[in-house]
């Protein structure tokens, strides 16, 4: 185990390279803020290991998904009525200040990078205002799909970490996971 810290770099190395790339794949990196801010770090102590990761604190939501509000709250014939995005994320729309407040704000720019063309159902244009007020009350009510950019790297990293790693620190993917979550939400 005289190489702990290499094979923990590698670790970090590998998590965030995939992350990034599964961002960049899926379609979610269009102002790169998220992207650039994906870090991670390690330190192996005499008796103990430390793994650190950041980010935007809105990856994770990306990461995990967030629970709507309430989907069958959408109007008769939207899309999404009734379609929960995310049942099983730990993190929820509904205790804020609903589809009018930062959310709205942050799909602006999202719509212009997007090239998403404000239109009705008859096809005339509609206002910006208007269609951020849909969307926003659309990913509200029904919430935020997981996308696993960062879980599904981690996943696959911890899997190729030597078993004598794991065996004297006790991991377990879930735990240590969590842990990581955890930390990085009580900055």
């Amino acid at each position: 185990m005289d190489n702990r810290q290499e094979v923990l770099d590698k670790f970090i190395k590998h998590v965030v390279s995939q992350a990034k790339k599964n961002l960049t794949t899926t379609g979610k990196n269009a102002s790169k803020k998220l992207y650039n801010s994906i870090k991670g770090e390690s330190k192996a102590f005499p008796n103990s290991i430390g793994i650190y990761f950041d980010m935007e604190e809105y990856g994770f939501y990306q990461d995990q998904g967030v629970k709507g509000a309430n989907p069958n709250a959408l109007p008769d014939g939207a899309k999404n009525k009734g379609k929960q995005n995310a049942p099983n994320s730990p993190f929820k729309f509904g205790s804020g200040s609903g589809p009018k407040g930062g959310l709205t704000k942050s799909l602006d720019k999202w719509i212009i990078r997007r090239g998403i063309a404000p239109r009705g159902k008859g096809g005339q244009f509609m206002s910006r205002k208007s269609l951020k007020f849909l969307i926003a009350r659309s990913i509200y009510m029904t919430g935020i799909k997981p996308s696993l950019f960062f879980t599904k790297p981690f996943e696959a990293a911890f899997k190729n970490l030597p078993d004598d790693l794991i065996e004297s620190y006790g991991f377990e993917v879930e735990d240590l996971f969590n842990d990581i979550m955890n930390q990085t939400f009580r900055k």
